[in-house]
């Protein structure tokens, strides 16, 4: 609890302490003939202390002209009970009401601080070796290419590289995976994961600001301001709605006695009589029309489905992508890195009629500028150190290949496209895989054969998308269409799209939204870099495993903390049931506060009725929002 939230409990109890007691013997009182203004004296005292902060608000909100609003009418409707000389009923209204707004607000505290310890990742310090000992300095002093020190039980302050030590690390609070991470020389390491072993000595690859930790915390932060539909719409609702039923109560506190005053029905001892029946009447009405319920639950339930997909490594930029998420029928895939590990490797080298470690050679040196995991399997099924200085005039062509100098001579690596366009004709490869093409000095030389492994749950990644109502999966690849109909049999999508060029890919995404019809949306799963424009055009953008880039991150609607496809299904699950959740608290509250708005204007629901009616659906409502919080077993 805070320093408000403890006062204003200490508020309600000393008020409660104060009113109790004097309600229960307060016809007592007036039996015994007190005078009216010293009871109105005693009951002023526990109002004033529960609800001075309400009256300043409602004060303040009338100066700056924004008027209607759930300060003013708990405001209007406990001064008029209190005038109408029903004392009691409205100090309990307002101290009730207190009550409920101490449960709201430490409600979303404590699903604010449960996220903020879910995501409590960014180290507060990085240890540096100086003359032989550790010193401990901020993270934001260490520049990228020193060396850090990371002991078992620490944070990984900074992301790096492991260059001396080996190690465990934890990284649960990253990816929402249980099981340990070993890490040992020249392997990654991300800031946020604890060290649980070994000591580390880390080379940093990044500045503090621009590592994991402080990336996933400024998404999870900002994510707040991009408000869904369902918040908009509530929103709007409430600027228009608290008007109208001020205006309502204002009705019905005037029209009935001036109609029953003009027509002498009604049977009623007085003029006062009538006149303070109906404005009690307006009073309770206020009292059960204050909007709370809804205005405070709807953006709880998004902003604890937010933090519970954070903390199971699904960072979701905003509430309006969670809603658009719980809409998707349609997914689209890239293959390497998201269905297939792209952990390539050379199976074969098929050469004419130059010998095969000679193409191998050639292609490798082509492709030495390039960190693509084709390339870079070239490179490690050669096996030596790239001479660069063998390499000249390197020019990347986009969706075909590359074409180099080797030792003045020029090469082309890449597909049949390429081959096609520099003149020289290719040879058709009967082997499954990704068939790369090399030519020397305008000769064909033959061809080398990459495979891919799946990732080990795509094809229970698939399944799991159809249990979650997913219609269509459907694959788009640059690869040959052997390999892409070989991939989509073993894990189970519904089509593919083979052969294409990134801006093919955009084609094909445009093509499949027509086809998404009414209130369907397609979203696309990629490495989030060289996928940028398809993420970008795509209903939902989903980046695969792509902490490392800042394309990804920009490009993306969600990001998943590691590249685990099955991560896909659970965010359409948190989504779905943060959107029945919402929907529930709209219908609950709005129907409630309908019938008891109804048995207020006729007279069969009082002040009691009012409060619990207001109270009981905002703290029932707050309840089910913070369920959303809990999506571990989705």
């Amino acid at each position: 609890m805070n320093k408000k939230q403890k006062n204003l409990l200490a508020r309600i109890i000393v008020a409660a302490i104060f009113f109790v007691p004097l309600y229960l013997i307060s016809e007592e009182l007036i039996s015994v003939k007190i005078p009216r203004p010293a009871l109105f004296i005693l009951f002023l005292v526990p109002y004033l202390l529960v609800g001075y902060d309400i009256l300043r608000k409602a004060a303040l909100g009338i100066r700056n002209r924004k008027v209607f609003d759930e300060n003013f009418l708990m405001t209007v409707a406990t001064i008029g009970a209190i005038v109408l000389g029903e004392y009691g009923e409205g100090v309990a209204v307002m101290l009730l009401y207190q009550v409920g707004e101490f449960f709201q607000s430490y409600a979303v505290g404590k699903s604010r601080r449960n996220i903020s310890e879910l995501m409590d990742i960014r180290p507060d310090y990085a240890n540096i070796e100086r003359d032989g000992a550790i010193e401990q300095v901020d993270p934001d002093e260490v520049e990228t290419g020193s060396i850090i020190v990371v002991q078992p039980g620490e944070k990984i302050p900074i992301d790096g590289v492991v260059v001396e030590g080996s190690s465990a690390l934890n990284t649960s609070a990253l990816t929402g995976e249980s099981k340990p991470r070993e890490v040992t020389v020249d392997d990654e390491v991300l800031s946020g994961s604890i060290n649980m072993s070994g000591v580390l000595k880390v080379e940093t690859t990044a500045e503090f600001d621009e590592s994991t930790a402080s990336r996933i915390l400024d998404l999870v932060e900002n994510a707040a301001s991009r408000k869904s539909k369902s918040e908009n719409f509530i929103s709007k609702f409430a600027r228009i709605y608290t008007p109208f039923v001020c205006y309502a109560a204002l009705a019905l506190a005037l029209i009935p006695p001036i109609y029953f005053m003009a027509t002498g029905m009604g049977n009623y001892a007085s003029m006062g009589q009538l006149w303070r029946d109906w404005i009690l009447r307006a009073c309770t009405f206020l009292v059960i029309s204050c909007p709370c319920a809804v205005v405070i639950s709807i953006p709880l339930s998004f902003f604890a489905g937010l933090g519970g997909a954070s903390n199971q490594g699904i960072l979701i930029k905003g509430s309006n992508y969670l809603e658009t998420l719980s809409e998707v029928t349609t997914i689209a895939f890239d293959k390497t890195g998201t269905i297939t590990k792209g952990n390539f490797a050379v199976t074969d080298v098929h050469h004419n009629p130059i010998e095969a470690k000679k193409v191998l050679e050639y292609a490798a040196l082509a492709e030495c500028n390039s960190s693509h995991p084709i390339s870079l399997s070239l490179k490690q099924a050669y096996g030596k150190k790239i001479d660069l200085s063998r390499v000249t005039d390197v020019q990347e062509i986009s969706g075909h290949g590359i074409e180099a100098r080797v030792d003045g001579i020029p090469v082309a690596v890449g597909n049949e496209k390429l081959m096609t366009k520099i003149g020289v004709k290719s040879l058709h490869c009967h082997h499954v895989g990704t068939i790369i093409h090399v030519a020397i000095n305008g000769e064909y030389a033959g061809h080398i054969v990459i495979t891919d492994e799946l990732k080990e749950h795509s094809r229970e990644a698939m399944a799991e998308l159809k249990k979650a109502g997913v219609e269509r999966t459907v694959m788009l690849t640059g690869d040959a269409a052997s390999v892409a109909e070989k991939v989509a049999q073993e894990v189970g999508l519904t089509e593919y799209r083979a052969e294409l060029l990134p801006a093919d890919k955009v084609a094909c995404v445009e093509e499949l939204l027509k086809e998404c019809k009414g209130n369907k949306r397609l979203a696309f799963v990629g490495d989030g870099i060289n996928d940028a424009p398809v993420l970008s055009r795509a209903d939902i953008g989903i980046a695969m495993g792509a902490l490392g880039s800042d394309a990804a991150i920009e490009a993306a609607d969600i990001v998943l903390m590691d590249d685990d496809p099955l991560k896909i299904s659970k965010a359409i699950k948190i989504s779905r049931k943060c959107l029945r959740i919402v929907k529930q608290n709209i219908v609950f509250a709005l129907v409630i506060k309908a019938v008891c708005l109804i048995l207020g204007a006729v007279g069969l629901a009082n002040m009691w009725v009012a409060i619990i009616a207001d109270v009981g659906v905002m703290i029932l409502a707050v309840l089910n929002a913070i369920r959303c919080l809990f999506v571990k077993n989705l």
